[in-house]
């Protein structure tokens, strides 16, 4: 910093204490954050796999089991559920989910169904189809929302209006790593078991197991979007107290350099006046 007077040197230590104080801040509200979106995470596993088995269970047990839900189709018509956040300062977090969902559209005719002010942005701003943009607001998509938006999607999908969906989001595997994801909702596969008609439910399912079954998808799918919903919260805030907590390890270190030069400043500053003194004696 040749040539900054001291002046300039304080005035930069000062708004660089002000920045560190609010990432400061910002991470200790994110640490807050996580541990709430944690246990949201943790209470909504148990009713996603009670279901899941419940789904599996049916259909496992039934080789001559048919159901739309079932079928494959040859269509290219794909509707993604791509999950984000509201805000950015959360490291890679929204870029990381956006690149692998665009590499997933390529070829594709495909929709998107996005949640989160940043995913409405992203897909508005490169011109991609989308189904709505009522959830550009993810904190408060709630519960019922995500099975208002399930019913919606499993009857466009026994419409034929689309031949597969999916949902993107950012699955929570810990406070340092947060991995984007796609998962298939529709059609749903069957799990090989080996020999047909070999394993049979220990379930008793009334009226019957096919009926249980086509009443069950739409709840299956709430919670399928409230789960992914919950990790990408989770990993969210996971994701920026990282960011946060990396934003004032660096302000640190730049305000040590900071103070470093200002006290060689200040010191060159004392040298040259009692040389100025000395000569001019």
């Amino acid at each position: 910093m040749a040539g900054v007077s001291t002046k300039e040197i304080k005035n930069r230590i000062r708004s660089m204490q002000a920045t560190r104080q609010i990432t400061k801040a910002m991470e200790m509200v994110a640490a807050s954050k996580l541990r709430r979106a944690q246990s949201q995470v943790l209470s909504a596993r148990p009713y996603f796999e009670a279901l899941y088995g419940t789904i599996h269970d049916i259909v496992d047990a039934n080789s001559d089991f048919a159901s739309p839900y079932l079928q494959k189709r040859d269509g290219n018509k794909v509707l993604y559920v791509v999950i984000a956040g509201d805000r950015g300062l959360a490291g890679g977090y929204n870029s990381n989910v956006f690149k692998l969902v665009m590499a997933e559209l390529a070829g594709k005719e495909a929709t998107v169904l996005p949640v989160g002010k940043k995913a409405v942005e992203f897909f508005k701003s490169r011109n991609v189809n989308t189904l709505a943009v009522h959830y550009g607001d993810a904190a408060n998509v709630s519960l019922g929302d995500c099975f208002t938006v399930a019913k919606l999607l499993s009857k466009a999908f026994l419409k034929g209006g689309y031949d597969e969906i999916y949902v993107a989001y950012t699955s929570f595997v810990s406070v340092l790593t947060q991995t984007p994801a796609v998962l298939r909702l529709l059609p749903l596969i069957r799990q090989e078991t080996g020999k047909e008609g070999e394993r049979v439910s220990d379930i008793l399912y009334e009226p019957d197991s096919v009926r249980v079954f086509e009443e069950i998808i739409p709840e299956y799918l709430g919670g399928m979007l409230y789960g992914a919903l919950c990790e990408s919260r989770a990993a969210e805030q996971a994701a920026r107290r990282t960011a946060m907590d990396s934003a004032t390890s660096n302000a640190d270190e730049m305000i040590d350099k900071l103070s470093l030069e200002f006290n060689r400043a200040r010191q060159a500053a004392i040298t040259q006046e009692i040389t100025e003194i000395i000569a001019g004696s």
